[in-house]
């Protein structure tokens, strides 16, 4: 098929998430082996990848039954009880939390321990809203959904805070709607600007193209975000974790095809799908 395609520049892994790869793939090549607690990224292929190197992807149930061990903390962070098992179990920690989300707890936690009714915008039983709310003693609201304000009895003044990666438009939405029903919104805007600059970037990006792949895992939060944007842009956008999901029906020749992803995608990946498209 005689098409032309692109990756976008600005796509791929933010820098925590670099991070944290470095660090597993750095101890994995002098080991062999290590743990970490949850998928390291949302992006099953990544996984894969490293799960061969010899990485072991735990759940909590698991890492409580640990003992005198090495375990990797991903850049998504960990609330303080994860921390307390490790030192009654003798587990060591290799802390990769992303410094933009330790910041977050930080703030969380001062808040807390102010008294503050803390609100918290965001994905229930998402790995950094867990670490987050783990900050309030289980004690935070975590919003999901706008219509979840009618199933709550709001209190009067709130500390909004919001998961890192949620979408700009949505989380100053949130605001406006609870102020609406009379509360004090107290707020804080805790996007990561890495990941909220992408939304410009890829509204610019998506008007370039005749089509959008946009390459994310299942699981990404972020990808289910940033997926969104590129398809308001672009009505023909496309969304695909493997090169195996892709369509020829959806190409025609002489198509302008655009790739791009989110922050847990790596680049390789994104290459690899632009040969599979290239070789249709």
């Amino acid at each position: 098929m005689n098409v032309a395609v692109d990756i976008d520049d600005n796509s791929g892994f933010c820098f925590g998430v670099v991070y944290a790869i470095q660090m597993a793939e750095d101890i994995l090549d002098e080991t062999g082996r290590l743990y970490c607690l949850g998928d390291i990224v949302h992006n099953d292929e990544e996984v894969a990848r490293l799960r061969a190197k010899g990485l072991k992807i735990i759940n909590h149930d698991e890492f409580d039954k640990l003992r005198n061990e090495t375990v990797l903390i991903r850049a998504h962070g960990e609330p303080p009880e994860t921390y307390q098992k490790a030192l009654a179990n003798n587990i060591e920690l290799i802390d990769a939390s992303c410094p933009v989300v330790l910041k977050l707890q930080n703030r969380v936690r001062e808040a807390y321990n102010d008294k503050e009714q803390i609100l918290i915008y965001g994905k229930h039983g998402h790995a950094e809203v867990d670490g987050l709310k783990g900050q309030t003693n289980g004690e935070a609201i975590v919003i999901e959904k706008f219509e979840e304000l009618d199933q709550i009895e709001l209190p009067k003044k709130v500390q909004l805070f919001s998961q890192t990666t949620k979408r700009t438009k949505n989380l100053y939405a949130l605001k406006d709607l609870l102020i609406s029903k009379g509360v004090e919104v107290d707020f804080n805007d805790t996007l990561c600007r890495q990941v909220s600059n992408r939304d410009i970037q890829l509204r610019e990006f998506a008007t370039k193209y005749d089509k959008i792949v946009f390459v994310a895992g299942k699981k990404s939060s972020n990808g289910k975000v940033l997926f969104d944007v590129c398809k308001d842009i672009n009505p023909q956008t496309y969304f695909v974790s493997s090169k195996e999901e892709l369509d020829k029906s959806w190409f025609n020749e002489n198509d302008r095809i655009g790739i791009c992803g989110a922050t847990s995608t790596p680049q390789w990946q994104m290459e690899e799908i632009k040969q599979s498209i290239l070789s249709l």
